[in-house]
């Protein structure tokens, strides 16, 4: 029996890999765009006086979520391009990619940047502002769906890992459905020819070891007859 799963199978399991890693990549995205905190600061001039809120997204509290996001898609292409240990250091990466991301996200929904230091976050849009007398800073659940994105490319970096063997490769497509795979070993090959029915001195293994004259192929060992 072969030693390599069902190509629908393996199929089936590299796209719940990178449904994964994509739809952790949207929620890591998502969230950036999103308003994570807001406070009120006092403004005056350009026509405006008074406190007014000003609010920063998950962009600019932790702007490394868009770095991963574009480390899960890339991981996506990556993951049919290589395989073996190669693919499984990706997988630890990207999990680990995917934990700093939940936590960098848990990280700004419970310690969220201060009254204080909103203005400075959120740029020009405050430039000159100071921070209204005792005013408090108010968070969303945004933060939430970079928690959710960062746990989805956990387990697609996971599934990488400990599912390398059954998942797809980039040079087994051009193998031929149902193809025999030929041994290594010459002799193995006679056998297996013999069983086919398949002469191995005059069009089997040992006769393409042999050299126009008969004898053994230069670089071949002698005795393998």
């Amino acid at each position: 029996m072969p030693d390599t799963p069902a190509p629908a199978r393996s199929g089936r399991l590299f796209l719940l890999t990178a449904a994964l890693l994509l739809l952790g990549a949207l929620g890591l995205w998502g969230t950036t765009r999103l308003d994570w905190a807001s406070t009120q600061v006092e403004v005056a001039g350009h026509g405006a006086t008074g406190a007014v809120p000003v609010a920063a997204t998950g962009a600019q509290i932790a702007p490394a979520l868009l770095g991963l996001a574009a480390l899960a898609v890339a991981a996506v292409a990556a993951a049919i391009a290589v395989s073996g240990a190669v693919r499984r250091v990706l997988g630890v990466i990207v999990a680990l990619a995917g934990g700093y991301g939940a936590y960098a996200a848990v990280s700004g929904w419970l310690r969220p940047p201060t009254a204080s230091e909103l203005p400075a976050l959120v740029g020009s849009a405050a430039a000159g502002a100071t921070t209204a007398p005792g005013a408090s800073v108010s968070t969303t659940a945004a933060p939430l769906l970079g928690v959710l994105g960062g746990l989805l490319v956990v387990a697609g970096g996971v599934l990488l890992v400990v599912a390398d063997r059954r998942l797809p490769r980039m040079g087994a497509r051009y193998d031929a459905p149902g193809a025999p795979r030929r041994p290594a070993d010459p002799e193995r090959a006679a056998w297996d020819e013999l069983d086919s029915g398949v002469d191995p001195t005059t069009e089997g293994a040992f006769a393409r070891d042999r050299g126009p004259d008969g004898g053994p192929r230069p670089g071949r060992p002698h005795g393998t007859e």
